[in-house]
């Protein structure tokens, strides 16, 4: 069954919007390796691989259901951010944003009864509240321990240890 060309193009857009979070997490992977906080920089750069993983699914879904993939400009990030909690405020504000677009992604499915869509972008929705937490508890944190920046650091080495084998 052919997809609905609205519905189309917004998973063409999500495409976008994923290819979009890769950039910005290899800015941010930049900035903290900058900044020499080697564990946010492997946190967001495995992140920014994460982030493709989830292009290449929404790809490989339109291609399944021989549909046009129309591959569309990635604008930059902005890269303004004036200290580690500020560009993870900036994470938690860009998943917050994709959280709404998969959500009405998947509304606009189920108002349009595309099933298929609806089942793939289940997926989407839970991994988005997995997103949100991880942000918001790292947010959580930092914000917790801000007058003392030698315990971001602390957290910094945490985020080292953890991400020292994922490539």
């Amino acid at each position: 069954m052919k997809m609905d060309n609205t519905l189309l193009d917004e998973v063409n857009a999500q495409i976008n919007r994923e290819f979009y979070a890769a950039y910005l997490y290899f800015a941010m992977a930049t900035y903290f390796a900058e900044i020499n906080m080697e564990g946010f920089a492997k946190l967001t750069k495995n992140h920014a691989k994460e982030e493709l993983n989830h292009a290449k699914k929404l790809y490989d879904y339109l291609i399944l259901r021989d549909e046009k993939v129309t591959l569309q400009r990635i604008e930059a990030p902005d890269t303004g951010w004036t200290n580690p909690t500020d560009a993870i405020q900036a994470a938690l504000n860009h998943e917050k944003f994709v959280t709404e677009n998969i959500h009405r992604l998947y509304k606009n499915a189920t108002e349009k009864d595309d099933f298929a869509l609806k089942v793939f972008l289940s997926w989407f929705v839970s991994e988005q509240v997995e997103e949100e937490h991880l942000f918001q508890s790292m947010l959580d944190k930092m914000n917790y321990v801000e007058d003392c920046s030698c315990e971001i650091v602390n957290i910094d080495r945490e985020l080292k240890i953890q991400n020292e084998y994922v490539e």
